[in-house]
């Protein structure tokens, strides 16, 4: 998608905007055709949700609290029927990010077409260890061929690998990978939730030994790797200030950041509803947004999800370190650096997409 004049205009004023969201995660679906080992969205599925209609209300209001980048995830949001819909007219105010599991983008191709991102989810270079995390044959083989498919047409791909104990010792291959084949890179960290929170608004997953990084050493090996990358090559989607904050997680046990949720991002759910994330309790409708954002409650919530530390989900990091209008810069000059290598690309040349024999870094 090429980004208009006066949709760069306006996220260039909200990004200068101090006290709005950055941004916003939202779930529009809680079905899914996969079976992935670490998320149990498969397991509790609901067939309600918004309609078409009801998201772009949302979407409304999302543009005039001053949100910059809205992130379309699920479930898999490619099983809507209006998805191509919810995509163009996001795409018309937002940056927008869609998600999907690799088994839906190329039928749905021509509705990605209108996304600022679309992020393909890959776990493994090993077809086998691939397909038994997402729980599915063949679902390495499906995932590749989108990637190789969006690439080559022009579409604004990226891999995004979850990074657990099962997959940990090949993520810096997998990155020489992808890398070598013009294809950005954005991390998830395996994380499960354990919220004490009864009312929680959309759980995601169990506590799962397979997936639990337990080789702290490795971990911190991977960071310095992935910084050192960074410096080479802007297609790593992550800022070296929030590497180093993994790093310091499982160098030194710290938490270097205080959560944001509520204040810098937000989550909102297949049914509408707004919670600071997926932890937590709704505590809003989205169309009651506009009134809820500087009321006391809200205030009150944002002191309390400031110093909670239940999870390491690498989203909510992200969005919690850079959370500030100099936060904002930063990220949109990263933005910038890696739009510019999607137009400097010779699309002309296939991905060429073929696993490798792994080896350690």
């Amino acid at each position: 998608m090429v980004m208009t004049l006066e949709k760069a205009a306006s996220i260039a004023i909200r990004s200068l905007t101090p006290n709005r969201p950055y941004h916003v995660q939202w779930m529009l679906t809680r079905r899914c055709n996969y079976n992935c080992k670490g998320c149990d969205v498969w397991q509790e599925q609901d067939g309600r949700e918004l309609s078409s209609w009801e998201i772009k209300r949302g979407l409304d209001v999302l543009r005039e609290l001053g949100a910059i980048e809205v992130v379309l995830s699920g479930g898999n949001p490619l099983l809507r029927d209006d998805i191509d819909e919810i995509i163009e007219y996001a795409s018309r105010s937002f940056i927008t990010t869609i998600y999907d599991n690799g088994s839906m983008a190329v039928e749905k191709i021509d509705a990605l077409r209108n996304a600022d991102f679309v992020a393909i989810s890959i776990d493994s270079l090993d077809p086998a260890r691939n397909d038994h995390i997402k729980g599915v044959k063949g679902a390495w083989k499906k995932a590749m061929q989108a990637v190789e498919k969006l690439h080559d047409e022009g579409i604004s791909v990226t891999v995004s690998p979850t990074i657990s104990q099962l997959n940990l010792y090949e993520i810096a291959d997998f990155t020489r990978f992808f890398l070598q084949k013009g294809i950005p890179l954005w991390y998830c960290l395996y994380s499960y939730d354990s919220s004490e929170d009864l009312g929680q608004i959309f759980r995601i997953g169990k506590e799962n030994d397979e997936f639990i990084i337990t080789d702290r050493e490795a971990m911190v090996k991977l960071c310095d790797f992935l910084i050192e990358m960074r410096r080479k090559n802007g297609n790593i989607f992550m800022t070296t200030r929030i590497l180093k904050a993994i790093k310091d997680l499982y160098l030194r046990d710290a938490r270097t950041w205080k959560c944001r949720a509520l204040q810098n991002f937000f989550m909102v759910d297949h049914l509408g509803r707004v919670a600071g994330c997926h932890l937590h309790s709704s505590v809003a409708s989205i169309f009651d947004l506009r009134h809820a954002w500087h009321s006391k409650k809200f205030n009150s919530l944002r002191k309390i999800y400031s110093d909670c530390t239940q999870c390491t989900y690498l989203c909510y990091i992200f969005y919690s370190i850079h959370g500030s209008v100099f936060g904002n810069i930063k990220i949109a000059q990263e933005q910038w650096k890696s739009a510019k290598l999607f137009l400097r690309r010779d699309k002309t040349k296939p991905a060429n997409l073929t696993s490798p024999v792994l080896k350690s870094y």
